[in-house]
């Protein structure tokens, strides 16, 4: 086994690749920067023989943000062009997962009574608690209150109106959602 020789290289001299299927809007380019300024480099940047990406836009459009001099290269040079092309999509399909949302909402419950500021990164407030317009009788009704919330990521913001009519209409079939 090999260790990975990482190199130190102007991001000017990386150029993404001009077909790559991820998208990166702004807001997850800053997510990312935040990540690269409080956790320094723990990532590098995979690009073949001609310093074309093959792992690592989101991370060098962030390093660009930054204005760094350097970014950390892994030069993946033993692969052919069609394997840089399979590794690009694997890799992005590879970290595609589901959340377990009650694990992450104790995590990110913990970090902020630890202090750390998870919204730098993407993640919103998902606690909130119960609205205040559920004033019911307690001895006469009960309330299930679920409030859906995503992280800053594109997969689900297409769709985060259909998933929360999805929600309601379920609650509604099971007599948890009154008006």
């Amino acid at each position: 086994m090999s260790l990975m020789n990482i190199q130190w290289v102007d991001p000017g001299k990386l150029i993404p690749y001009e077909m790559n299927a991820k998208q990166h809007p702004p807001k997850q380019v800053e997510h990312i920067a935040n990540s690269i300024k409080a956790f320094g480099w723990k990532q590098p940047i995979v690009v073949d023989a001609d310093n074309v990406v093959i792992i690592g836009h989101g991370r060098l459009l962030a390093a660009k943000h930054l204005m760094l001099d350097t970014v950390p290269v892994v030069y993946a040079d033993d692969l052919t062009e069609e394997q840089a092309n399979a590794l690009r999509l694997a890799d992005n399909k590879t970290n595609e997962s589901e959340w377990d949302f009650s694990k992450l909402e104790e995590e990110l419950a913990q970090l902020s009574i630890d202090g750390i500021d998870m919204g730098d990164f993407g993640f919103d407030d998902i606690g909130g608690g119960i609205p205040e317009n559920l004033d019911a009788e307690p001895e006469t009704d009960q309330h299930i209150y679920v409030k859906l919330t995503f992280p800053d990521f594109n997969s689900y913001a297409p769709h985060e109106d259909e998933i929360k009519a999805f929600a309601k209409e379920i609650g509604a079939e099971f007599g948890l959602v009154r008006g």
